[in-house]
């Protein structure tokens, strides 16, 4: 059903195509024959373009993970308050994004800031090739602006690292070595409720493997406090960190082809793939040079246009 689906997807894509195209050639007749303004012959071109644009961006999520739904983490960075409201920033860009494409948004972990915003937030993205359009969000992202939290009104400079991985289901395999899994558990923070602050259902998995990109030992950590259920909690841990070693596959894999490497930033301070300029309404980013003066939309979910400048660019 689901191979059904993605084919009905693709004949209704392409029924649009040649319904916008058949359009416009009745659009040129008709302006030949005076019976419409140039601006409704050039409203029945950009119909088309867009139509004929948005399928080719499509088929450049041919890869299989790009059909995958995703894992998007928020990390404030160095800071305090103004980075974690900036975190708190992206968080609502990337719900607004999901609100208007028709995703799904699981919270996985959220952890408040201690005075405003958020330190780290983890969420699924389930949807049609949600994986294939955010992984180009993969990056640091960075905000100027003058400072609410700033007595002085002094303009701020902050980062926040956004990391996005296909989210995996049963079908894939993913070698887990459970020897090397150890747990803590902790009391969930919420809104109320009996077993708030009662219950350690909380869970912080840990796992101690061999990276595969730098043959290294190493470590990750994931938290998860989606339920008040810990075995529930723990299987949803378990699924996160299957998602993050494939995750790790699929780049070791990615690093065979030059191009796409070229365009990546390594998730470090100092090397953002985007910049959000308050005071000169500019939102840049510094892989495709693509850049907005509406940077309202862009904090509204309005990245579209930052998703469809990176894939057309660095499309393998």
């Amino acid at each position: 059903m689901k191979k059904v689906k993605g084919l009905k997807g693709w004949i209704a894509g392409y029924g649009q195509v040649s319904n916008a195209v058949e359009e416009l050639q009745l659009a040129m007749d008709f302006f030949h024959d005076q019976a419409i303004t140039e601006a409704e012959l050039d409203e029945a071109y950009q119909r088309a373009h867009s139509a004929i644009e948005e399928l080719e961006m499509k088929n450049m999520l041919s890869r299989d993970e790009d059909q995958m739904p995703a894992v998007l983490k928020i990390v404030a960075g160095a800071g305090g308050t103004e980075a974690q409201d900036w975190a708190q920033m992206l968080y609502r860009m990337y719900l607004r994004y999901c609100e208007r494409h028709g995703y799904k948004v699981e919270i996985s972990n959220l952890q408040e800031g201690d005075e405003a915003g958020i330190k780290t937030v983890t969420f699924k993205i389930i949807g049609d090739m949600a994986y294939g359009y955010l992984k180009s969000e993969n990056g640091v992202h960075r905000l100027v602006r003058v400072s609410p939290f700033n007595a002085q009104g002094k303009r701020m400079t902050s980062f926040t690292s956004v990391f996005v991985t296909p989210l995996v289901d049963d079908t894939i395999e993913v070698d887990i070595q459970m020897g090397n899994v150890t747990w803590d558990t902790f009391r969930s923070s919420g809104a109320g409720g009996q077993n708030v602050n009662k219950v350690e259902s909380g869970v912080r998995l840990h796992y101690k493997f061999v990276n595969p990109l730098t043959n290294e030992p190493d470590e990750i950590v994931i938290e998860n406090t989606e339920t008040r259920d810990q075995p529930k909690n723990k299987e949803n841990a378990l699924r996160l960190l299957r998602s993050q070693l494939y995750e790790l596959e699929l780049e070791k894999r990615n690093r065979e082809s030059a191009k796409i490497e070229a365009g990546k930033k390594k998730i470090e301070w100092g090397s953002q793939i985007r910049s959000y300029v308050m005071d000169d309404r500019r939102v840049k980013d510094h892989r495709t040079n693509y850049q907005t003066s509406n940077v309202n939309a862009v904090l509204d979910g309005d990245i579209d246009d930052f998703i469809k400048a990176y894939l057309m660019e660095f499309h393998d």
